[in-house]
């Protein structure tokens, strides 16, 4: 897990973040952010160029301790539920666990660690309604809170990464419900 500030001399947060997401050993290091930019235009901006959280200043310590454990325990429990199967192939998306590798069309997609966690949630319940809460407390590690918009930015982003690659919809909304992954034709 890597803690970083955006506001930091010689080179800013979201730099950091984006320069470590470069680098092999740290591709799905999860990034918690700290920030005195509490706007939703800088927090869609972390979430956007790869933190897997983002906090504002000021905070309660215990706050940052929460986030921490939650992060921590969801990415053992991606661990620990890659375990037994080592690839999930839905609808042209390939996930490969043992390798934690994205391919849409046989074309290579960059996630996130957390865009990471959220595909793999939803393809393995491809087909039916997965819920922003069950995303947010399964992936997150932490209860939907009223305003919070970090689970439509990742899904957007999971989009975003698809759609070069992808002829098809791969991830439907449906409103007031959640996010569904289709399932196309299983190959």
């Amino acid at each position: 897990l890597v803690i970083s500030d955006v506001n930091m001399p010689n080179m800013d947060g979201i730099q950091f973040g984006t320069a470590l997401r470069q680098l092999p050993a740290f591709k799905f290091t999860p990034i918690l952010m700290l920030t005195a930019k509490g706007d939703d235009a800088d927090r869609v901006l972390g979430l956007d160029l790869g933190a897997d959280d983002y906090l504002a200043k000021p905070f309660h310590h215990k706050e940052l301790l929460a986030r921490i454990k939650a992060i921590l325990r969801r990415i053992s429990i991606v661990e620990s539920s890659q375990a037994p199967q080592s690839q999930l192939q839905i609808n042209q998306v390939i996930i490969d666990h043992s390798t934690r590798l994205v391919t849409c069309h046989q074309q290579s997609i960059e996630l996130t660690g957390t865009e990471y966690q959220i595909l793999t949630l939803l393809m393995e319940q491809h087909g039916s309604i997965v819920s922003k809460e069950t995303i947010s407390e399964q992936v997150l590690g932490r209860k939907l809170s009223p305003y919070d918009r970090s689970i439509d930015m990742h899904v957007s982003n999971i989009r975003r990464k698809l759609l070069p690659f992808s002829t098809t919809e791969k991830i439907k909304t449906v409103r007031g419900a959640g996010y569904i992954f289709l399932s196309g034709h299983t190959s």
